[in-house]
């Protein structure tokens, strides 16, 4: 673990789970089956390793549970203890404690099946188990699976290699549709264990648990987030109804979101795959030229480079496969037909021709078809080159000419589990392949680059926070009031009466343009950190006089047409600059640039186009939103969301954190360590702290406070003096977002605006609220515009609120104040004599003072 400015990192080699290697062979002599190791992995060192390492664990007699193998490593390994603060930080993210269950992480494409079945077949050799379930996320990988195994099963070096005191040499491969037997090792879709699903692994495995191993591959979809609901794969595996004790998963992405796994026996990690050579190096981008924001320019170079692995690859007689992730099934579709569209236009294909080469695979029901041909593409009478895919490629497809992978969407890449999955449907190497290492490309935005690098780097990078919650014990939460409401739109119409003036100077005025543009995208290769140049053009759209001067004709015509109902809205643009006069405007546009073919680029046609958008304004509009009351809201103070802050926030002051003593216990295990190092008196962070000396001068719900720079820093200081503390019931300090907002319009320039704003403190004095927010000095000598309109809607808002509570004879009252520095001795004065109601700041007054000009100046 190091830590780099206001993050901590961690090697996830650091995090794996030591198991001991002091075991007494006559519990476990793992000796007796190296030959079969030796038969079934070869030169697959990683694969022997990780079943050992298993194996030690599962029959070693050294642990009962994965529990005590976690808590022998956190208690030697500085790293854990760091990663999770306290051994019962650590604990709570175990999936299953009570098993012994642990992990294996072996990046895809390096053999995990290998390791399933030697686990599975040295456990029914030693009499460990009587019967294996291996469970699979989907029915991509349980046909693999079976394949294999039963492939292995019936290699019969295999069956010799194993001892001679084997009690099983020979597995009956099955899956869920036969009963399971002792001896037999049953390969099944995961969703044959739900209780509506017929299949024989209930009624077979119910009581018998404690001797069935349970073995599950791509084990990320088991895990489930701390204190998230299980997912039903996991429910079964503790549910106690079968008893289970031998649980192993295995996968090349152990995540859960961005976090490592907590049970991990063994690694066996891309970075050392690709360093071995057992899978391709994989490239990705780290720098775009700016044309590739254009979708159509971004595809052209997606298309270049995939033409140039074909050129390479040609020799090969490998025909490469580019496959595009999207975030949804409908995403899939339209990126399929732009994709279709772009390889009519850019090939001169037909369009069944483009549908040839381009498959679109999803989950949807007539995408079940295509699901079927992706076992066929790498064959040489396929004619696919393209696959654009949601999830149905993440597991358990096992083509090795892919060469480019395009996440379309970062929403297909943003946790190290999805960028894992993108990238490993890539990573296996063409059989047979010599010479130069194999090289996958990923074509990401270049913005992606460091998510890439860190998951290469195996690296867990996680930014040191505090967090604010609120105690729903606590005896200082107390009730507020909002009010629920309906907008209704005020329109007022400006009509604008005659015509614009276009084309006075007879032109258009353009920037340079180039129709074919030589451009360079830059390559990161992941592990050696080499970067490469892809050098290539794209080709601009272009359009000629004709074309252009026709759409501009066109729309003047079109105006003309939906003006001539209204005499004093009538015009004649098109009788003005007919087809011939929009031509020479054209003609004259490009002869300023030089340009004598007569072509302009798409960028520049838009430029013309543009020049004509104003027509279509025939009047101006002003929309005024009016909010109506139609319900009174209750809102507890418990139910404020967290706030939290970063160590870079209160390193620079940007934040400051006020606590009392006893505030760590509060924290979560894993912030316990960096609260000291905030409260430490010779530490980093004296400007982003403020310790409270007593509980009782902290009168909020919340186990800590955080506040925005000194304004807020200061009336926070006199909100907990002791003086003031003693004259409040309660306070909070609410977040920016989410828990109590008022809603409010404004302008900005010539652009109406709508949004929300949430008041900065909220203090409770007998029935009255102080609802406050603060601003810097500057705003009482120059009130901005947006501030000057939550002012109003935020008075406006409390001044409606309390006519409802009077109404409903409630005694709660609430007033509204904008406060700056100069004014906060006099509230706080106020505050302690108990005069503060009808209390008006200095900002107060600029604000209402800058509303009321505003409104003379709009009349």
């Amino acid at each position: 673990m190091s830590t780099k400015g206001d993050k901590r990192t961690f090697r996830n080699e650091d995090l794996i789970l030591k198991v001991t290697e002091d075991i007494d062979p006559k519990k476990w002599d793992e000796g007796k089956y190296e030959a079969f190791l030796d038969a079934l992995c070869g030169i697959r060192e990683y694969q022997k390793e990780a079943i050992r390492t298993t194996l030690r664990f599962l029959l070693g007699g050294k642990y009962a549970s994965l529990r005590s193998l976690a808590k022998e490593n956190f208690e030697a390994n500085e790293e854990l203890q760091e990663r999770y603060g306290s051994w019962a930080g650590m604990e709570k993210q175990l999936q299953l404690p009570d098993q012994l269950a642990c992990s294996v992480d072996q990046a895809t494409g390096t053999g995990k099946s290998y390791v399933l079945y030697g686990l599975a077949m040295i456990l029914l050799a030693e009499g460990a188990v009587d019967r294996v379930l291996v469970l699979c996320p989907s029915n991509t990988i349980e046909d693999g699976l079976m394949k294999k195994f039963k492939e292995l099963a019936s290699n019969s070096e295999l069956r010799d290699a194993l001892p001679d005191s084997a009690k099983f040499k020979t597995p009956k491969i099955i899956n869920a549709s036969e009963s399971i037997v002792d001896g037999s090792i049953c390969v099944e879709n995961y969703h044959a264990i739900l209780e509506n699903t017929k299949s024989s692994i209930r009624e077979s495995l119910r009581g018998k648990g404690a001797r069935v191993a349970v073995l599950n591959d791509e084990a990320h979809h088991v895990a489930n987030e701390t204190g998230a609901t299980p997912k039903r794969w996991k429910e079964f595996l503790e549910d106690a109804e079968y008893g289970f004790r031998m649980t192993v998963g295995a996968s090349g992405t152990c995540y859960v979101g961005d976090d490592y796994f907590t049970d991990v026996v063994h690694r066996y990690s891309l970075r050392q795959a690709i360093e071995q050579k057992f899978v391709k190096t994989v490239e990705y981008v780290d720098e775009l030229p700016p044309s590739a924001e254009k979708p159509e320019e971004k595809w052209q170079l997606v298309y270049n480079r995939h033409a140039d692995w074909k050129k390479k690859l040609k020799s090969r007689s490998i025909r490469p496969l580019t496959i595009v992730v999207t975030k949804g099934i409908p995403d899939a579709e339209r990126v399929a037909e732009e994709l279709r569209d772009f390889l009519q236009e850019w090939e001169g294909l037909t369009a069944d021709q483009a549908a040839d080469k381009v498959l679109c695979v999803t989950s949807a029901t007539k995408h079940q078809p295509n699901v079927a041909k992706l076992r066929t593409v790498d064959s040489p009478a396929s004619k696919v080159e393209w696959i654009v895919s949601v999830s149905m490629l993440s597991e358990g497809w096992d083509v090795k000419n892919v060469f480019q992978i395009v996440p379309h969407e970062e929403r297909a890449f943003n946790s190290k589990l999805l960028i894992a999955q993108v990238l490993g449907r890539g990573l296996r190497r063409p059989d047979g392949w010599n010479g130069e290492e194999p090289v996958v490309t990923v074509f990401n935005h270049d913005s992606w680059s460091g998510r890439i690098k860190h998951l290469v780097n195996e690296i867990l990078e996680i930014e040191r926070r505090l967090t604010s919650t609120v105690d729903p014990a606590s005896p200082y939460n107390f009730e507020l009031h909002n009010l629920d409401y309906t907008r209704e739109e005020d329109t007022t119409t400006y009509a604008k009466k005659g015509e614009y003036k276009i084309f006075e100077d007879g032109y258009v005025d353009l920037p340079a343009q180039v129709q074919a543009e030589d451009v360079t995208v830059g390559f990161q290769r992941a592990v050696s950190g080499e970067h490469v140049k892809f050098k290539t053009k794209i080709q601009h759209k272009t359009w000629t006089v004709e074309e252009v001067a026709e759409q501009m004709y066109q729309k003047l015509k079109a105006i003309d047409e939906e003006s001539k109902d209204d005499p004093t809205e009538r015009t004649s643009y098109a009788k003005k600059f007919p087809l011939v006069k929009c031509e020479e405007i054209v003609a004259a546009s490009l002869k300023r640039l030089k340009i004598k073919d007569g072509k302009i680029t798409d960028d520049n046609r838009q430029r013309f186009w543009q020049a004509l958008g104003t027509l279509r304004r025939k009047a101006a509009k002003r929309v005024v939103y009016k909010l109506s009351p139609k319900a009174l809201v209750a809102v507890s103070t418990s139910t404020r969301q967290v706030e939290s802050c970063s160590a870079a926030e209160l390193r620079r002051g940007a934040k400051t954190v006020f606590y009392v003593p006893g505030c760590e216990s509060t924290l979560a295990d894993e912030q316990k360590e960096f609260f000291r190092e905030v409260i430490d008196e010779d530490g980093d962070f004296v400007t982003g702290r403020v310790k409270i000396s007593k509980s009782s001068l902290f009168k909020t719900p919340a186990n800590l406070a955080i506040v925005d720079a000194k304004p807020e820093r200061t009336f926070l200081r006199e909100l907990t003096n002791p003086d003031t503390a003693q004259k409040i019931d309660a306070w909070l300090k609410s977040t920016p977002v989410g828990f109590y907002w008022v809603e409010y319009a404004w302008k900005k320039g010539n652009t109406a605006k709508r949004g929300q704003f949430s008041p900065d403190f909220f203090i409770k004095q007998g029935d009255q609220i102080f609802v406050v927010e603060i601003k810097g000095e500057e705003e009482v000598a120059d009130p901005s515009a947006d501030n000057v309109k939550k002012h109003e809607y935020a008075t406006n808002h409390f001044n409606r609120l309390n006519r409802w509570l009077e109404k409903e004879k409630i005694p709660t009252r609430y007033q509204f104040n904008m406060i700056s520095p100069t004014s906060f001795n006099v509230f706080f004065q106020q505050l302690r004599d108990g005069g503060a109601v009808g209390f008006r700041s200095d900002l107060d007054v600029a604000m209402t003072k800058a509303a009321k000009a505003a409104k003379l100046f709009s009349a």
